[in-house]
This record gives C-alpha cells, sequence and structure tokens, in this order.
C-alpha cells in the first residue's frame, strides 16, 4: 500500500532552516507529482508547494515563495522541501502528499503523518 513517511521537522529560530523529507513506497514514485502542505495550530490545511514526476516544474504558494524549494530524487523515491529564511509564522505540521497523475496539482490521494515544524527564538 502507499506509504508517505516524513522527517525532518523540529525546533528553529527565525531565519533559521529546515529540510524535511518524504520518504514514499507502495507505488512507482517517479509517475506521480508530489505536494507539501501544512496545517498550523487551529487553521486550515495550506497547500504551499508541489513538483511534477520528473522534477520539470515546481509551484509555490506566494506564502512561502523564493524561501522554500521543492526537489525530488526519484531514485530513492523521495521529496524533500528546503525551508529557509524560517518565520514564526511557519510553525505548522507538515505533510507531504501523493497527488493522482504526474503533473497534477491540488489532486491528492495519500498522505503522511506529517512532522512538526516550530518557529520560534
Amino acid at each position: 500500500q502507499v506509504q508517505l513517511v516524513e522527517s525532518g521537522g523540529g525546533l528553529a529560530q527565525p531565519g533559521g532552516s529546515l529540510r524535511l523529507s518524504c520518504a514514499a513506497s507502495g507505488f512507482i514514485f517517479e509517475a506521480y507529482a508530489m505536494t507539501w502542505a501544512r496545517q498550523a495550530p487551529g487553521k486550515g490545511l495550506e497547500w504551499i508547494s508541489a513538483i511534477y514526476n520528473d522534477g520539470s516544474q515546481a509551484y509555490y504558494a506566494d506564502s512561502v515563495k523564493g524561501r522554500f524549494t521543492i526537489t525530488r530524487d526519484n531514485a530513492k523515491n523521495t521529496v524533500y522541501l528546503q525551508m529557509d529564511s524560517l518565520k514564526p509564522e511557519d510553525t505548522a505540521r507538515y505533510f507531504c502528499a501523493k497527488d493522482r497523475c504526474s503533473s497534477c496539482i491540488h489532486e491528492y490521494d495519500h498522505w503522511g503523518q506529517g512532522t512538526q515544524v516550530t518557529v520560534s527564538a
């Protein structure tokens, strides 16, 4: 079955960096776009980034554009989210998701359990 396991979360200071990883299994990873989303305490799910199956296109929410970078390594079945210039408002639980096709955006069919990111001095 499809499994998505996020890691790399933790505590970071404002202006700091973290790199999240999402290890995928149970499907042909290189055939599907992948997404990162987050949910802050008391708020709804916010889509933040997606990448095509071959890594040729990446998309970002305005809230993270220029600070976050999504990449993938199809040989390792892993998608990454490099988060730089972190702000307290980036505090949230971060989830990766599998999209329904190679270039689908906002069409998710499986989610991981998430990893917590806290940005605080």
